[in-house]
């Protein structure tokens, strides 16, 4: 069977109401948006299914509203950017940064270990910060997908990109994770 475009899939929804190819979209971008949210929560996975879930609750709502202009995927992660703003936006006042949700229940043995430093280096990483490296790093998204996703200038981008790997850099060689 031949692989649907996106674009295609999109239209099939909307024009023709088929849930099936809205549930093509979906496994083709769940793990990529629960891996955005997983990385933004620092590992809390229940917390991150439930923002995916939420993130493609709205795009399937607001799917007649998608124009094309950028590809589908810049527009999930657009969504999954304005789901986590709002989610960080109405738990300010009762989140603890001192103490991030790191889940350790993970059976990877050795690799466990990196896992939790990995998390534990983007807890040093302002909202920003963090969420323009995880795009570029992890996600693999260019600079102007990243200001398509986000809504921010490319040169301030560029400025939470650098200062978050600098910190990066530091506290993992800090921690002994050398070149």
């Amino acid at each position: 069977m031949e692989k649907l475009s996106d674009i295609s899939l999109v239209t099939k929804v909307v024009m023709l109401h088929d849930r099936k190819s809205f549930d093509l979209l979906v496994r083709k971008y769940q793990s990529p948006i629960r891996g955005f949210f997983l990385r933004q929560t620092l590992g809390d996975a229940q917390l991150s299914d439930d923002l995916a879930q939420d993130t493609f609750v709205k795009a399937y709502t607001h799917l007649s509203g998608f124009r094309g202009t950028a590809s589908f995927s810049t527009w999930l992660y657009r969504i999954a950017y304005n789901v986590w703003y709002d989610y960080t936006r109405s738990h300010k006042e009762t989140q603890d940064i001192d103490t991030p949700a790191v889940s350790s229940k993970n059976a990877q043995g050795a690799h466990t270990g990196l896992k939790m430093d990995l998390l534990k280096a983007l807890q040093i990483l302002n909202e920003n910060e963090r969420t323009c490296i995880t795009l570029q790093l992890m996600d693999g998204l260019s600079i102007d997908k990243i200001a398509e996703v986000t809504g921010l200038a490319q040169g301030t981008i560029k400025s939470h990109l650098s200062r978050g790997k600098q910190k990066l850099a530091s506290y993992l060689k800090q921690n002994g994770y050398d070149r």
